[in-house]
């Protein structure tokens, strides 16, 4: 039998595949399967610096520093009271999933300002979380804000958090920083315990009869998660953080990828949510039978062995890779 043990976050996870933040784990009917199915963590849907700003939680450091960039957003907020995303219930569905499950489960805030909002890490601590999943995205609309500036807020954020809690703590990371490494690394030195590649973003749509924004929501798909690949492979072994990717993983071959190149994780949403959470049984079964039949005995065996650390022609993950594909194309053109 093959080994899929693989550490994330400080824990020793019985295989990389987890559940990533979506509205299955609102329900403590589906954690359990999830659970069943053989995930071997669970990140919980996520709670929104908004929101915990909107309740007016008493969270000592300056609750309301930041407030004034959401001024306007906390009237687009949807109605969240009662069920599992008023901060109160969220607490206690993380109490009561600790009593259901058995495997980890990773908590997850929605935040950009280093506001008092974040010291409800504490108290998802206290709830019985094994982790938190820090979720950070600012779309940044003002001309005079730099990307400096955002940098640094993520880097304080993450500092901040990190203070609050003996938690493991990951960073859930956009890929449009203009140096993800660097990014990458800051981070790591500002005490991140893990980077998830990459957040997803809906974006809106345009109704051009009723002169309307309206909301569109769009699941992964498999050609997505060349963008984690490539910056994963970059990323392996320049870090002390253990490395997750999410949006793209699918299939079995999806989670084989991830963890050749670097990845200690491999989560997934879309593919649940399309195939429902029995695909999780068929992506283990697949990946067991593909390492055995290849002689792997273990996850460990193989993460990292597509990176850019040990590829023969590292660059053909930079600049390289652009040209060649190019060629290939010029080369071969469609018929």
């Amino acid at each position: 039998m093959t080994d899929l043990v693989t550490p994330y976050l400080g824990l020793l996870l019985k295989n990389p595949i987890v559940a990533s933040s979506s509205p299955l784990t609102e329900k403590l009917d589906n954690v359990r399967r999830l659970e069943d199915a053989g995930v071997s963590a669970i990140v919980f849907h996520s709670l929104f610096e908004e929101q915990l700003e909107r309740e007016g939680w008493r969270l000592h450091n300056d609750p309301a520093r930041g407030a004034e960039r959401y001024a306007e957003s906390l009237d687009f907020l949807p109605d969240f009271e009662g069920g599992n995303h008023d901060p109160e219930r969220y607490l206690e569905h993380i109490a009561a999933a600790k009593r259901t499950v058995s495997v980890p489960i990773i908590a997850s805030l929605n935040g950009v300002t280093p506001g008092g909002w974040a010291s409800f890490a504490k108290l998802i601590e206290e709830a019985g979380a094994d982790a938190l999943e820090l979720n950070v995205y600012d779309l940044p609309v003002d001309p005079n804000v730099t990307g400096a500036q955002i940098e640094e807020g993520c880097v304080r954020l993450t500092r901040m958090v990190k203070a609050q809690v003996r938690l493991p703590v990951a960073i859930k990371l956009s890929p449009f920083f203009s140096s993800i490494p660097n990014m990458a690394r800051r981070l790591d030195e500002a005490g991140a315990d893990g980077l998830v590649l990459f957040n997803r973003f809906y974006q809106p749509d345009l109704d051009i009869e009723a002169l309307e924004i309206t909301p569109s929501l769009d699941l992964s798909h498999a050609h997505e998660l060349r963008l984690r690949l490539r910056w994963l492979a970059i990323l392996y072994g320049e870090l002390e953080a253990d490395l997750a990717a999410t949006g793209g993983v699918h299939t079995a071959a999806d989670a084989v990828k991830a963890i050749m190149a670097g990845a200690n994780a491999a989560m997934m949403t879309s593919a649940l949510l399309r195939h429902g959470i029995d695909h999780i049984r068929s992506v283990l079964s697949d990946m067991q039978t593909w390492m055995a039949e290849r002689e792997y005995g273990s996850v460990e065996e193989m993460r990292g062995c597509l990176s850019r650390r040990c590829a023969a022609r590292a660059d053909a993950f930079e600049r390289a890779n652009y040209m060649k594909t190019l060629t290939a194309f010029s080369q071969n053109p469609p018929t």
